[in-house]
């Protein structure tokens, strides 16, 4: 496989995962808006630091993404 095409399918795999995080990170914030008031503390601070976390690979999926976009560029 050509290294134009390896990249391609690789920039379209890290949009399926972006979109998925980003899924999942607002269903989190939503539960965590939802339930603040009643959900046990616990439950609460493993949801703040799964948004975090999500938040993280977020950014660093994108930065990966454009990354690749610019080693298109140069091919």
């Amino acid at each position: 496989m050509a290294e134009i095409d390896k990249l391609k399918e690789e920039i379209g795999w890290m949009k399926v995962l972006f979109g998925i995080l980003i899924i999942s990170n607002i269903s989190l914030i939503a539960w965590i808006a939802q339930n603040y008031n009643r959900a046990p503390e616990i439950l609460l601070l493993i949801g703040i630091v799964g948004v975090l976390s999500i938040t993280i690979g977020i950014a660093w999926l994108n930065k990966s993404a454009y990354r690749r976009i610019d080693k298109l560029e140069n091919l």
